[in-house]
């Protein structure tokens, strides 16, 4: 084989305006910083999107730097099996797991769902994502999104029980669900939990920090409470029986979405709920993702409606209804 006829990489670093800002426990940002996978081969390009998470010690220059290191790998032939060993878990992983997947996809005429042997994804509902602020401004920004049907609501900090309360009477109709990001504690847990009870929240995710949340196995839990941050693959699900009711699968934690379809199938064996979830960033992320919302009870992949603009080609949102790609975007 020539060079000419060889599998290529390349990698690129992008920046996506973030509409506003989006705030979380841990910080603000107005822009999502993306690191793009793109491999060639025979005419055709698969590409994957990630978002390096500094909260697992992820930059995006680390995270180019690791996928430049699989040029060569790539152009010897690595496929999506060998790249579960040759790259750990994580964000770098994801974006060329899902090229492989995309190119496979094309060059084969194939959906990416049939090649898997996995449901076509059809339309379903995604939450919204309401950011950390103040118990007004959080109830202003839930006012203008109370017609969607499902909202995410991110709380963190001494005023929850206002916020979630400002929330509510803002958006009476909505499903709520609320994302804490490590920021309780074991003093406040209990308090919280009953507050988004007596709210109808259905579901909080993780509460407590990662590797302090054996609280949650003491506790009489008066709502689901989902694993988010104490959840990466297949290897952490088992001892998180007993504190947990569900785990959100994200790509980027997972290392793509090869690992994350095997993570779905082990934890609904083992009779946790799924749901699906995203960083902040634009349809080529939230693309693959789709396969796994057959299997999900929470679908959370708004990200590009959280930017100022999406790529072109982008998934179509209708209102808080997601589609499934189209093979030119992805898969």
């Amino acid at each position: 084989m020539t060079s000419s006829q060889l599998p290529t990489l390349s990698v690129r670093i992008e920046r996506w305006p973030i509409a506003g800002s989006f705030t979380i426990s841990r910080g603000a940002k107005t822009e999502a910083i993306t690191v793009v996978a793109e491999v060639r081969h025979g005419g055709h390009a698969g590409r994957g999107e990630c978002v390096p998470y500094p909260r697992y010690g992820e930059t995006p220059e680390a995270s180019l730097r690791a996928l430049e290191a699989m040029v060569e790998p790539v152009a010897r032939g690595l496929d999506r099996s060998a790249l579960q060993t040759a790259m750990p878990p994580g964000a770098a992983r994801n974006a060329l797991d899902c090229a492989l997947m995309d190119l496979e996809s094309k060059r084969s005429s194939r959906r990416a769902w049939n090649l898997l042997g996995r449901p076509e994804p059809k339309a379903c509902m995604t939450a919204y994502t309401i950011s950390l602020g103040s118990p007004e401004v959080m109830a202003a920004a839930t006012a203008k999104a109370a017609d969607r049907p499902l909202l995410k609501i991110k709380l963190g900090g001494d005023d929850d029980a206002m916020r979630i309360a400002a929330v509510r009477q803002a958006a009476p109709k909505s499903e709520l669900i609320v994302d804490a990001n490590e920021a309780w504690t074991p003093d406040n847990l209990e308090r919280n939990l009953a507050v988004c009870a007596s709210a109808g929240v259905t579901l909080v995710e993780q509460p407590l920090p990662a590797g302090a949340d054996e609280p949650l196995a003491r506790i009489r839990r008066p709502l689901a409470v989902c694993a988010d941050e104490s959840v990466h693959d297949r290897a952490s699900l088992e001892g998180l029986r007993g504190r947990y009711d569900a785990v959100n699968i994200k790509l980027d934690k997972a290392g793509g979405l090869t690992e994350a379809l095997a993570m779905a199938d082990a934890a609904q064996a083992l009779g946790f709920e799924v749901m699906v979830g995203c960083m902040v960033a634009t349809s080529l992320a939230m693309a693959p993702a789709m396969l796994l919302t057959t299997q999900a009870r929470f679908v959370d992949l708004d990200g590009p409606l959280l930017l100022a603009r999406d790529r072109d080609g982008g998934l179509r949102y209708d209102g808080s209804l997601i589609y499934p790609p189209d093979a030119a975007l992805w898969g």
